[in-house]
């Protein structure tokens, strides 16, 4: 189960309650932070913008390619590693917002970690340092320390001990 924090509401479905839970001109702020960031080809830049405008925790040499989505409301619970690659046009939620609740979870990405084009992540989800995510992934749980995932729904491909075995296996033919 992803760690979220759950809020429960009443009458009318959670997203009509949305600002009561995150302040409009916020909203305003990193939407408008947001989209400048997916479109500029300069990575120092985003990176800025993330960690003086957003208040997002991203360790350095970090890439967000273009197109990436970071959560509207609360970007700040968004925390990424250094010398991680977030591929073209992946989703990043640290909220949903559904019938009678909404939820929130801080996103963790580790160190050296490559997240795939077209990836979703969902609230409260850690990925350890060194994991790969596959392009296309729905990342719904963690996903373990040098793992290799993908898929929809997300499962582990190849375990850090199984990549580098295969790793040991390609040296080998090559010599």
């Amino acid at each position: 189960m992803r760690k979220t924090t759950r809020y429960p509401v009443e009458g009318a479905n959670s997203l009509w309650h949305v600002y009561k839970t995150v302040p409009f001109w916020k909203v305003v702020k990193n939407f408008v932070v947001i989209q400048l960031a997916r479109y500029t080809p300069f990575l120092s830049m985003k990176n800025w913008l993330y960690r003086k405008l957003l208040r997002m925790d991203i360790g350095s040499q970090t890439s967000f390619a273009l197109m990436v989505m970071l959560d509207i409301m609360f970007p700040e619970k968004i925390k990424v590693g250094r010398n991680t690659v977030i591929g073209y046009n992946t989703t990043i939620l640290a909220h949903e917002y559904l019938i009678t609740e909404y939820r929130l979870g801080d996103v963790i990405i580790g160190d050296e970690v490559m997240i795939g084009a077209n990836s979703t992540i969902l609230p409260g989800v850690v990925i350890g340092n060194g994991a790969i995510v596959s392009a296309g992934t729905l990342v719904h749980k963690d996903v373990p320390e040098g793992a290799f995932v993908g898929g929809n729904p997300m499962r582990v491909i190849y375990t850090k001990e199984e990549m580098q075995a295969r790793h040991q296996e390609e040296l080998q033919l090559h010599k």
